[in-house]
């Protein structure tokens, strides 16, 4: 390719399934579009760049294959976008990245290559000292990789002009003033780069589509909205947040929450619906249903276009008020509300800041089953003031509220979360390497708790797993409502043993 031809942004999205998942992600773990590459793509689409994203995590790439792939493209600059399919996910990505852009940098040393993501902006000067990259962003990425992609257009960038950058100047480390949020996300991200992107590759989580599992693919996976208000002390979605706001001028206390409009959001689900004919799609909000104006518009706009989609999106207990927008929920094809119930321990959770009533849980959890739509009820052990007894109480209530289906976590202090920085300030231990912040790796390492270790919360975390998914009072729920086959399909999951180096 000529140079006058060169490719300005080629975005990566790195991952690896088998050391993330073990035996559960060549079928049963989910393969989602990567989100903020497809946004990123438009961004810099939208301001005349050429861009091309490389997914090795979709296409099972080795390292080495992607790094010879990624010079195939003749890229100006190589950006990995290191964000996960939840905010947790950005730093259980790490050591795919990391070993990348080592690869990357053996066959092509003068190629600049730069990293965003929410594990980066949580460290930046960390990131930059560990891993093979010249620069990496401080902030959300799309306004730092299109100012960073003009300046290497120039042959010579000047890594000083390029906001919200971290980068090495010789010997020093320097950092760059923050760049701004993208406020206008209707006319600078209205969607993915769908196109840029292997739509045959992605399928939706198994629990998404009981009932119908042989109709995985194709899959969709959307923002709706950015940020989240909620301060939870164990989630990092802040990260990649808190410089760009501080470039707007708002205060370190508050948190930017920014909205597509219902209408472009619809937009680009009915695209997904018409063009790469997608039936199952997940609205990936950290918090979907919260605002009712947006959700009742986005939710109307759906019913009034007729598509017919299967969506699963995330709420909290406290933010499903009422039961018309519950029914209007379901009539546009929501039909899985994901919960993060966390912990049955009010003492427990009052310390995580989730506050609602045992009484309350049980009442919106079977006001939303009651209107025909499935719960995943997410669990969480080894809260700071957790116990066996509280754990125990809380799988307890997992197995009363018989939900659809449960997601069992450990407790982990994510980079850019307050217990990372409450485990720092302590001396905790935490684990060695990147890959043992994820929840199913085998060198996974939960933070121990005021009263047990973190060995004893992962070994719990396991038996709830297994407790669950193997109680005769939810296999016949699951059958009565879904179907033997289903039943087959949950046995063949849970009869996965994940091997732990810490339980």
């Amino acid at each position: 390719m000529a140079e006058n031809q060169k490719l300005d942004a080629l975005l990566i999205n790195p991952g690896s399934r088998a050391q993330i998942y073990q035996g559960l992600g060549s079928e049963l773990a989910g393969i989602e579009p990567p989100i903020w590459c497809g946004l990123i793509a438009t961004y810099l689409r939208q301001r005349g760049l050429s861009v091309a994203i490389l997914d090795a995590n979709a296409e099972g790439l080795t390292v080495e294959e992607a790094a010879a792939r990624a010079l195939q493209t003749s890229p100006r600059l190589v950006a990995v976008v290191s964000y996960g399919h939840n905010p947790s996910a950005s730093t259980q990505v790490m050591p795919y990245a990391g070993a990348f852009c080592t690869a990357l940098k053996a066959l092509a040393p003068e190629l600049p290559r730069v990293m965003a993501g929410g594990h980066v902006a949580a460290l930046p000067e960390r990131t930059l000292r560990e891993e093979a990259v010249d620069a990496v962003c401080t902030g959300e990425g799309p306004v730092t990789l299109f100012e960073l992609a003009e300046a290497t257009k120039t042959g010579q960038p000047d890594y000083s002009k390029v906001r919200g950058l971290c980068y090495r100047d010789g010997d020093t480390i320097r950092t760059t003033p923050p760049a701004p949020l993208v406020t206008r996300l209707d006319d600078e991200m209205p969607e993915l780069a769908w196109d840029l992107l292997p739509m045959d590759r992605y399928k939706a989580h198994n629990w998404h589509c009981f009932g119908h599992l042989d109709q995985r693919k194709p899959y969709g996976s959307i923002y709706t909205t950015l940020g989240c208000p909620y301060h939870c002390t164990f989630c990092c979605i802040q990260a990649p947040f808190k410089s760009g706001e501080a470039a707007l001028g708002m205060a370190p206390t508050s948190s930017s929450y920014r909205f597509w409009s219902p209408k472009t959001v619809v937009n680009q689900i009915e695209k997904l619906v018409t063009r790469y004919d997608v039936y199952n799609i997940k609205l990936a909000d950290e918090l979907f249903v919260l605002n009712p104006r947006h959700v009742h518009g986005v939710c109307d706009l759906i019913i009034e276009r007729g598509l017919k989609v299967n969506i699963w999106a995330y709420a909290r207990v406290d933010s499903v008020r009422d039961d018309a927008t519950i029914a209007k929920l379901k009539r546009a094809g929501v039909n899985w509300l994901c919960f993060g119930i966390e912990s049955a321990n009010e003492r427990v959770r009052d310390e995580a800041r989730k506050g609602y009533s045992q009484d309350q849980l049980f009442k919106i959890i079977g006001g939303v089953r009651a209107a025909g739509i499935s719960v995943i009820g997410n669990y969480m052990f080894g809260l700071p003031e957790d116990d066996v007894q509280t754990m125990q109480e809380t799988l307890d209530t997992a197995l009363a509220l018989n939900c659809e289906f449960a997601n069992f976590y450990s407790a982990m202090a994510y980079p850019g979360s307050q217990l990372y920085k409450t485990a720092v300030e302590h001396n905790w231990p935490l684990p060695k390497n990147w890959s043992g912040y994820s929840q199913h790796a085998t060198d996974t390492l939960p933070l121990p708790t005021n009263h047990i270790s973190g060995t004893d919360v992962l070994r719990f975390r396991d038996h709830a797993f297994q407790a669950y998914f193997h109680d005769p009072k939810y296999l016949q729920m699951i059958e009565s409502k879904f179907g033997p086959e289903t039943v087959n399909h949950i046995r063949e999951m849970s009869s996965h043993r994940l091997l732990r180096k810490h339980s």
